[in-house]
């Protein structure tokens, strides 16, 4: 079992605008070359912050419109939020809130053995990574720039620094990194 914070950024390291959209993004549509699927085949529980959620629920689930839709995940879903939010329907969702080294144990027993997806957002990927419980970074950048907005991962990590394990294009506008994240002995 892997914690694993994959995302897609700016490419000046933003993965969201300061209002939280990402148009910037899906401008490139399916790009068709992504092994996202792949992915999410080996994911047993999902991680998200309040924000990561509403878009979600705003943006696909969209419950009180015609065009409403299913949460789009079958495992289990944490979501780290301070206020009350709304349930999707039909989804596992557990609201929570606190220090993620509490409630990590929770969070990989649901996830059954495989693996952890830290879906969004980057403050909540650096309280993982302070807590020594987050192993990888997968991010795929792209050629925009936005000057500004929600930050991959605002954190400093310098020593020791993430370790490459591979780089690769897909499309004619990504490039997908995978990073290995170096255990301290003080995390």
């Amino acid at each position: 079992m892997k914690t694993q914070y994959y995302t897609a950024s700016s490419l000046d390291g933003y993965i969201a605008t300061e209002d939280h959209s990402l148009d910037w993004l899906f401008q490139f549509g399916d790009t068709g070359s992504s092994d996202f699927e792949d992915f999410l085949s080996q994911v047993g529980a999902l991680v998200m912050g309040s924000q990561t959620y509403e878009w979600i629920l705003r943006n696909h689930v969209r419950p009180d419109t015609v065009a409403k839709q299913p949460w789009p995940y079958g495992q289990p879903s944490w979501v780290f939020t301070t206020r009350p939010l709304p349930a999707a329907p039909g989804a596992d969702i557990q609201f929570v809130q606190g220090d993620v080294r509490h409630l990590f144990r929770k969070i990989a027993k649901s996830a059954e053995g495989k693996n952890i997806w830290i879906v969004g957002g980057g403050d909540l990927a650096g309280q993982f990574y302070d807590n020594g419980l987050l192993d990888e970074v997968i991010v795929q950048v792209t050629a925009v720039t936005l000057g500004s907005g929600r930050p991959l991962l605002p954190r400093r990590i310098t020593h020791p620094p993430l370790t490459l394990m591979s780089a690769r294009t897909f499309g004619n506008a990504f490039v997908e990194l995978k990073y290995l994240v170096t255990k301290t002995s003080t995390a």
